[in-house]
Parts: structure tokens; sequence; C-alpha cells
């Protein structure tokens, strides 16, 4: 009888697995939210699962639950692995917030939890007392830039019509492009001009082509008393919709008005 049990115990079937990630998440406050969530059936057999979340504000000592919806009916083959992505509510903050969605099966099974961190929609109003109420120049043919300066009140002058060589403010950022095909013949010029001029700049590069060189993900190009600091496009990426791609712009904008020297890792600095 031991041995029935033994045998009878081995063949509990594979549950559905929650494959975690090495990063919270990023989104801002809101409705619908997409979180990223990846699952995996270790078993032989075919899983079907009625999932649902159980939403948590969390700080380093506490766990606050705020909700719990149904989320969806999952099927999962034996050995596969499946992305999916649910839509989520988040209340407002005021800064950097932690959360935690916890995923339920059944009863109170937890398959998996996912980390999430939550930021408010107007990031970018950081940008305003850089310029010391002076308009931010904004070279922006894709107009992924300019509702958000709009939605969060800052001054800016759209150097699209102005042109570069009138600028007369502290920074300037030029970007974000589709293709090289959208960077005007000359760009270059214009740009290191107005850096001569003393106005810090941003210069988000397109995204790369097959057989471009490598570049540095970012790097600085002094010109006179100011600097151009030249950005690839993944750091920047979907602005509308990534937290982190617009602390990437606040962070290069500091950055050009400021331009340090490059150092080795690891070294503290010396008083």
């Amino acid at each position: 009888m031991l041995g029935l049990a033994c045998c009878w115990s081995g063949a509990a079937p594979a549950q559905l697995q929650l494959l975690p990630g090495n990063e919270p998440q990023q989104v801002f406050a809101g409705e619908a939210r997409k979180i990223a969530v990846i699952w995996h059936n270790p078993g032989e057999k075919a899983i079907e699962a009625s999932l649902r979340t159980r939403l948590f504000q969390t700080s380093s000592a506490t766990a606050v639950r705020l909700s719990e919806s149904p989320w969806k009916k999952l099927q999962v083959l034996p050995g596969q692995t499946v992305m999916e992505s649910a839509a989520l509510d988040f209340p407002a903050v005021k800064a950097e917030t932690p959360f935690l969605v916890q995923w339920l099966e059944g009863t109170n099974r937890v398959p998996g939890k996912t980390e999430v961190l939550v930021y408010p929609p107007d990031l970018l109003k950081e940008l305003k007392p850089l310029t010391e109420d002076e308009p931010l120049g904004v070279f922006d043919p894709n107009n992924q830039l300019k509702p958000l300066l709009k939605n969060v009140k800052a001054d800016f002058t759209d150097l699209e019509d102005a042109g570069l060589e009138s600028f007369r403010g502290k920074l300037a950022i030029i970007g974000p492009f589709q293709s090289n095909t959208q960077m005007r013949e000359g760009l270059a010029e214009q740009i290191q001009k107005l850096a001569s001029k003393g106005v810090a700049v941003v210069w988000i590069q397109p995204p790369p082509e097959l057989r471009d060189p490598i570049k540095p993900s970012f790097y600085i190009v002094p010109e006179g008393k100011s600097a151009v600091v030249v950005v690839q496009a993944g750091l920047v990426s979907n602005l509308p919709e990534n937290p982190q791609s617009q602390l990437n712009l606040i962070y290069f904008c500091k950055l050009a008005l400021n331009p340090e020297s490059p150092r080795l890792p690891g070294l503290t600095t010396q008083p």
C-alpha cells in the first residue's frame, strides 16, 4: 500500500508556471495599462486554467491590497511557453511607486507574481525648471514629444517652424526620428552652430540600419561652452507610453546642460 501511495503521489499533474522577469515592469498610472506575462506548462498534458489578478501597493514594510478581478481562461499545451498581456488599472501616484500583481488560479493557488513600478503621467514636467523660464527648443518631426510637453504645460518653440538658426534658448531636443531620411541635409552643421552659441542639445538618432557602424548608446560632444548629447533611439523609444524613456530623456537634458567627463565605473569621485 505504501508503494502504491508513493506512485500516486509522483503522478500529480504538472501545474501552470509564471516565468519571472529580471526587472520590475514600468507603466504610467491610469486605466488599462498593459503588463506582459510569460506562462509555461512543464507537464506532458495540456493545462486549462482560469486565472485572476490581485493587486497590491507595496512598500518596504507593507502590502496594501487594492483590488481583485478575473483575467482570462488560459489553455497551454504540453511543454508550451506562451506570451500574454493583461490590462490592469493603477491608481494615481505622485512619484515612482511599487506595486505587486499576484496571479491566482482556482481558489488560492498562486502560480506567480509580477512586480510593477508605477509613475505619474506628468514626468516631463521636470524639464520646465531646466530652461529657467525660457522656451525649450523642439525639433520633433514625428510629433511624439510636443503633445507630451503640452500636457505638462511646458513652454517650447517648434524648431521645424522657427528654424534652428534663430533659437536663443538654453536647451533644445532634436528628434526622435523614424529614419535617416527624416534628418534634413545639413542638420548636423546646424546643430553644431546651435551648440556653439551656448545652447545645450540632446540629439536623438534614428533607429540604426542593418549595416550601420556600432556606436555608444549615448555620448557627449563638447561644443564651446555647451555640449551635444547624442542618444541612440532605443534609449528613448515609445516616449508616450514608456516611463523609462521619459526618465532617460530628462537625464540626457540635464547632462547636456551640465556635461560630465566620462570615468571608469566603480571609481569614487576624489574630493
